[in-house]
């Protein structure tokens, strides 16, 4: 086995972690994953969230925003999840530094993983995730899969 070239979002290595229970499996990112090149974790399971749980999106602003405090994650049963979303964020990073990996492929629309889009209010909106914003800020290179 290799060592693990990049960090990807869980969902698009074939775990059934998003939100509803689903699984986004991406053929090339399984097979990263298989070769050992790929190491899959899932911000919102890290941070103490179920599979399945409500859907959530960003509220007022994006993972930026959020991460400075001046956005909120609100899920569908209008319940702030903020506080698991920065958790699981930060074990993810921590465990990107701890491997010495500098890139991440992460499933975009996602309240965490997004890197060009997120939802607010059920409409796809610029911006990005709470994760993929904390990557960005540790210097991270980070991809969009759709």
């Amino acid at each position: 086995m290799s060592k693990p070239e990049c960090i990807v979002s869980a969902c698009l290595a074939g775990e059934f972690c998003r939100w509803d229970g689903a699984t986004k499996a991406n053929p090339e990112i399984v097979q990263l994953v298989k070769q050992g090149k790929a190491i899959p974790l899932c911000p919102e399971v890290l941070g103490g969230l179920g599979v399945p749980r409500p859907g959530a999106e960003i509220r007022g602003g994006d993972g930026k925003d959020v991460l400075s405090r001046k956005a909120k994650v609100i899920n569908n049963e209008n319940e702030e999840v903020t506080e698991a979303f920065l958790l699981g964020a930060e074990k993810f990073s921590e465990q990107a530094k701890k491997l010495g990996i500098t890139e991440a492929l992460m499933k975009e629309n996602s309240p965490s993983c997004g890197v060009k889009r997120i939802y607010d209010n059920e409409k796809l909106v610029d911006g990005c995730g709470v994760t993929t914003a904390l990557l960005l800020k540790n210097g991270l290179e980070v991809k969009a899969v759709e």
